[in-house]
């Protein structure tokens, strides 16, 4: 999964501002989002997720690449891993980059 998110990571950082601001940066944040908050529930399914913020179209590739990795380390199996790896293809596909 981190293969997958860092590659969508590195074509976000090479995207040109107007890419971004057409919603690829949009697209990585609501990834970021899902992926922290899936890692949140693995890690403590009683506690309500917190919502990553918008830091900004720059720092989405930063973000999503944070929330795979942290996710990365509470995923317990190959299904939830495959389902993962499909949330970033699906989004970098959405994003166009």
């Amino acid at each position: 999964m981190t293969r997958a998110v860092d590659h969508f990571a590195d074509r976000l950082r090479a995207a040109p501002q107007s890419r971004l601001q057409r919603g690829a940066a949009a697209e990585a944040l609501g990834l970021a989002r899902e992926l922290a908050r899936r890692a949140q529930l693995l890690e403590d399914p009683s506690a309500e997720p917190r919502e990553m913020p918008d830091a900004g179209m720059f720092a989405a590739a930063d973000q999503i690449t944070v929330a795979a990795h942290d996710l990365a380390l509470v995923l317990g199996d190959e299904e939830e891993l495959a389902r993962a790896v499909a949330l970033v293809r699906e989004a970098q596909q959405r994003a166009g980059v």
